[in-house]
């Protein structure tokens, strides 16, 4: 595993903060795994990290590329496998991702077929009775979120400025939209879908918890140990639930408020659908 990787990454602090010191940390250069207790039971922490030295220079900055793709399906399924006749662990993506790697190679390669690989895995892993559980450190940017964290059955974030989601970075919005990177974040506060600060994406009602008061870049141990019960809370609730879809994001207070159209669009459709 290459040690040429950014100190500053988010996904690697958290990593290293909830599996623990002497716990094993697997995997590539960019895509980390660590097995590691959390509320009575061992569970899957992953990580997306930079790279500088990655052989794709589009993916050296924590985007999610094809190698990463591939990399965080194969620790997905490897789970799956393990546990097909046990218990089936949780497993926790933490998530700090910049966006998909843009680029001729990956697009010649198949960009497309590792993301949708990482979010199958994801959904796989759900569907089959993992507790699936995102946490957002950082970034939660573009088609990265959706093959690293947003398949998960609960997804948790921490209160902090830096993190933050969006489908599109601010500065590439701007550039589609003719606009300023000013102009945007004012009309994010305006409309909510378009802010990228993280308590926006709470009002839409697609987060199960906003962990407030923690440190995302320097977790003491009291963070550490505030978060890790949460997480294990959040998989309490999943397996509580029974539901292995993710229908939770709709049900919320915040949903119906924030999010009641596409609500009711939903239910429209469903109704024709359902229609002889």
């Amino acid at each position: 595993m290459s040690t040429a990787a950014s100190s500053d990454s988010r996904g690697r602090i958290w990593l290293s903060a909830l599996a623990g010191p002497g716990t094993a940390v697997e995997g590539t250069s960019t895509v980390l795994t660590a097995d590691a207790r959390l509320g009575g039971e061992t569970a899957r922490f992953i990580a997306v990290v930079p790279d500088p030295a990655n052989r794709f220079p589009r993916a050296r900055h924590g985007e999610v590329g094809l190698e990463e793709g591939w990399g965080l399906a194969a620790a997905v399924r490897a789970v799956i496998e393990a546990d097909r006749n046990g218990t089936r662990r949780p497993i926790v993506a933490l998530v700090d991702v910049t966006s998909q790697a843009y680029g001729r190679q990956e697009e010649m390669l198949g960009i497309h077929l590792a993301c949708a690989a990482a979010a199958d895995a994801y959904a796989a892993a759900r569907l089959a009775g993992h507790p699936v559980v995102a946490l957002l450190v950082g970034k939660a940017m573009s088609g990265a979120f959706l093959a690293h964290g947003y398949q998960a059955n609960r997804i948790l974030a921490l209160a902090d400025d830096g993190v933050l989601v969006h489908a599109m970075g601010r500065e590439a919005a701007a550039r589609v939209t003719r606009r300023t990177v000013a102009e945007l974040d004012r009309l994010g506060e305006q409309v909510p879908p378009m802010a990228y600060g993280i308590r926006a994406y709470a009002g839409l009602g697609l987060l199960h918890r906003l962990i407030e008061g923690v440190s995302a870049v320097a977790p003491g141990e009291a963070d550490v140990e505030r978060v890790r019960a949460e997480l294990a809370a959040a998989v309490v609730d999943i397996r509580a639930a029974g539901t292995r879809d993710l229908s939770s994001r709709l049900t919320s207070p915040a949903a119906r408020q924030g999010r009641a159209a596409s609500i009711e669009v939903r239910r429209r459709l469903a109704e024709q659908w359902d229609a002889e």
